[in-house]
């Protein structure tokens, strides 16, 4: 009787963990099916308006959104992107993501199905991109005003939350809006260390791939290869931290810097200053023409650098301005940088009059072994996949 009793035990417990395993799925699938796209996602292939104060508006994920003019996420307003999702973009400088400050974007990819937002024709500069305006500090002033959308940017909020980026891969934005003025794939201005930008690529945008304005936010597993200015660029008083850094230059005769960091154009020692810790970092050249270094810090900017593996640049690091030389020359700031044979120079320092300074042992050690990025010059295990290298 016992051993009939402890049968009947197993077979109950067996059926109750099957019905419940049913019963998660059928969950699950009520989840995805429960989504009703509200606001400016109901007409998918009109994509285009604002998404208010207490609005979400969450994507369905199994649509492609055609963008045929500007998004905007308003304060209050949050804008959800589950993975997997397509935003094709069609009318070029008006097609465009703009995150106001206060407002929230949650582009939650995973490695499987990244999102991805891309113009209808793969060409560097057919579409806008994406920008995002914070409160965290800056130091062009108590607050800005973005270039794209006049909306304000900065503030005293350090650990500003705009949100999530993660596995999303932006292709050919950079279109121009104005004279000598281009959109970049990703534009951060004065976001705080709330944001969380994570597995990002950037591919063939008409300007740079990153840029950075100020803020306390902190980016990692970034890719960018192909863009025709920079391919990671920071100013106006940015502190947060960078690492898993993966460039290419452009090979067709266009492009500049690997990285480009500047503290404040105008005022080299403005505070906050434009200290960034970037660390585990790849950085390839492959042209002789335009600005070839691989890093060029100028007018104040400071940095920590680690672990970075430098290829086929005529420069390595260009330190320009007396506040950045003195700040880097002789101080090892610096550290285990793999410099390939084919860097020509391996570090130049200018003075704020035009002047060459000699640079001074210590300014940066080297370390043979060192990975950058991961993988040497080869794509990193985490870039492999989701971002389309292989």
């Amino acid at each position: 009787m016992k051993k009939n009793y402890f049968k009947l035990i197993i077979a109950a417990f067996i059926i109750s963990s099957v019905s419940l395993g049913i019963q998660s799925c059928s969950t699950d699938e009520e989840t995805i099916n429960s989504i009703i796209p509200t606001g400016i996602a109901q007409d998918p292939n009109n994509f285009k308006g604002e998404v208010t104060n207490g609005e979400v508006v969450t994507l369905d994920p199994t649509k492609v959104y055609v963008m045929n003019g500007s998004v905007k996420v308003k304060n209050g307003g949050k804008l959800v992107i589950p993975a997997g999702i397509r935003i094709v973009a069609t009318a070029g400088a008006d097609s465009y993501i703009l995150v106001e400050q206060g407002g929230q974007i949650f582009a939650n990819g995973t490695a499987g199905s990244p999102v991805m937002l891309m113009s209808a024709t793969a060409a560097p500069g057919n579409w806008g991109g994406l920008i995002i305006c914070g409160k965290a500090p800056i130091n062009t002033g108590a607050s800005g005003t973005s270039e794209i959308g006049n909306s304000p940017y900065g503030g005293t909020d350090a650990v500003d939350n705009s949100g999530i980026l993660n596995y999303v891969k932006i292709e050919n934005a950079g279109a121009p809006f104005g004279t000598d003025k281009k959109f970049n794939g990703l534009s951060l201005f004065g976001v705080g260390s709330g944001t969380r930008v994570e597995n990002v690529a950037l591919f063939n945008t008409a300007d740079d791939g990153i840029e950075i304005y100020g803020g306390t936010v902190a980016v990692a597993n970034i890719v960018s290869i192909g863009n025709t200015n920079n391919a990671f660029s920071f100013k106006d008083g940015w502190v947060g931290t960078a690492s898993n850094i993966f460039t290419k230059r452009r090979t067709d005769g266009t492009g500049n810097n690997g990285i480009k960091g500047i503290n404040n154009v105008t005022n080299p020692d403005a505070s906050p200053r434009s200290n960034p810790t970037i660390k585990n970092t790849t950085i390839i050249g492959g042209n002789d023409t335009g600005e070839t270094n691989a890093v060029r810090l100028s007018s104040g900017a400071q940095a920590t650098v680690e672990n970075f593996v430098i290829s086929s640049w005529k420069t390595g690091f260009n330190l320009e301005s007396d506040a950045t030389v003195t700040y880097f020359n002789g101080q090892s700031k610096i550290k285990d940088i793999l410099f390939n044979a084919n860097v020509a120079t391996k570090a130049s320092a200018t003075s704020s009059a035009g002047t060459a300074v000699t640079i001074l042992a210590n300014t940066y050690t080297e370390k043979t072994d060192a990975n950058g990025a991961g993988n040497g010059e080869n794509t990193p295990t985490w870039a492999i996949g989701w971002s389309g290298l292989q």
